[in-house]
């Protein structure tokens, strides 16, 4: 999604400048409504520098998401406990480990001290605390209930790590295996096919053709590896830049969520961030629009972003939530079934909880199963590699040996 630069006001009159990603100029004025600024300016700009959120350079500590997550943790507790939020900043300074994020929370008070309220203040590093954070928060201040909403958050934020975890293990397993069967293949044309073609030539004889085939491929790569290497690597080049613009990441987000075995795993896991977060929104007192829109910058996939950009679209024209739902596309049919008992007995919030534990199951369920749905595919593919060798290789050399052993 592109980024904004904007001014706008806060509720003490004060001028706010900053930069955030957003889908348009609309969706940002509407974002920056529900956290209490009132936009002046938007226009399209670069992305904020890192100088007051995450570090780019690779010499400096990053600020990792356990790092937020223990920041909600102590907040929490230091708020419950009755300490004011000046003195929790304090406490937290000295206790807190990042010296980046200890960066973080300096300015963070610092901003406090000239008199913004918290959500302005964390607003200013959207790298650190994205819009869905600073919308929670400033919930929070408008209800009296900021302990509760660090507390929700903790539980949101540690929800995310473990689906994007479950996403990962959903795709380490299929990526071993792909690499493993690719190192094999550069493996025997390199090192093991040019000793056998050596036999062969010293021989003389007429080879089968899968025999020719096979030293031909292995003969090309042996000649031409430099130049294939360099290709594999303006290949992957390209497909990060690729997948980097927003046409590209659309449709590489919708192809992962169709890819075999491991599609189906990603779909759940971010349906399932997809529910918990709203069902946060919900219960904490955000309006159904604006949740929709701060939902669609934390489910992590552009295409199911979009989706959820739909379904705002259909709210804001008077349809249902269930209609909307169907329209997306995206739930099935027993999630769909929920969403409908939610909306018409009042407990929607309940129900996408409910929703988000039973994608979590399933998700769970699957990655505990998917060597079983990998390991026929590995199977196959050896077979069908031990069958290539088997008739390019060794049946010629059996073939040559049967020959000498009959004129001997």
């Amino acid at each position: 999604m592109p980024f904004f630069s904007y001014k706008g006001r806060n509720n003490k009159g004060e001028l706010v400048k900053g930069a955030l990603e957003s889908y348009d100029s609309n969706a940002l004025a509407k974002q920056l409504l529900s956290i209490g600024i009132t936009p002046v300016e938007i226009i399209p700009g670069p992305a904020p520098s890192a100088g007051n959120s995450l570090s780019i350079s690779l010499f400096e500590e990053r600020i990792q998401p356990i790092d937020i997550m223990m920041f909600s943790r102590q907040m929490y507790t230091l708020l419950k406990a009755g300490i004011p939020i000046m003195s929790a900043l304090s406490g937290l300074l000295t206790s807190t480990k990042n010296k980046a994020f200890v960066k973080v929370i300096s300015e963070i008070r610092a901003s406090l001290d000239s008199g913004r309220e918290l959500s302005a203040a964390l607003n200013l590093h959207p790298k650190v605390f994205n819009s869905f954070y600073v919308s929670m928060i400033r919930v929070g201040e408008t209800t009296g209930m900021l302990d509760k909403v660090f507390l929700r958050l903790f539980d949101h934020l540690e929800f995310e790590k473990f689906m994007r975890e479950q996403i990962r293990a959903a795709l380490r397993y299929p990526s071993f295996v792909m690499m493993a069967m690719a190192v094999a293949i550069v493996i025997i044309n390199i090192f093991v096919i040019p000793i056998f073609a050596k036999v062969f030539a010293s021989m003389g004889a007429e080879l089968p053709l899968m025999t020719r085939i096979l030293l031909s491929f292995s003969g090309f790569m042996v000649s031409w590896w430099p130049y294939l290497l360099a290709g594999f690597a303006g290949i992957v080049f390209l497909f990060r830049s690729y997948t980097s613009s927003d046409k590209g990441r659309y449709q590489w987000d919708s192809f992962k969520l169709k890819s075999p075995i491991a599609g189906e795993i990603i779909h759940k896991a971010t349906m399932a961030r997809f529910a918990r977060s709203f069902a946060l929104s919900s219960k904490s007192g955000v309006p159904i629009m604006s949740a929709l829109n701060l939902v669609a910058q934390t489910v992590d996939n552009d295409f199911i972003a979009h989706k959820v950009e739909q379904m705002r679209f259909g709210v804001e024209r008077g349809e249902t939530i269930l209609r909307t739902a169907t329209n997306a596309g995206v739930f099935n049919p027993l999630v769909l079934q929920m969403i409908a008992v939610g909306e018409e007995s009042g407990a929607l919030d309940d129900l996408m909880e409910e929703i988000a534990d039973m994608y979590q199951r399933d998700v769970e369920y699957d990655i505990k199963t998917l060597g079983s749905k990998i390991e026929p595919i590995l199977i196959i593919f050896l077979g069908v590699l031990v069958l290539i060798l088997a008739l390019g290789i060794f049946l010629p050399i059996w073939d040559l040996g049967k020959v000498s052993l009959h004129k001997g």
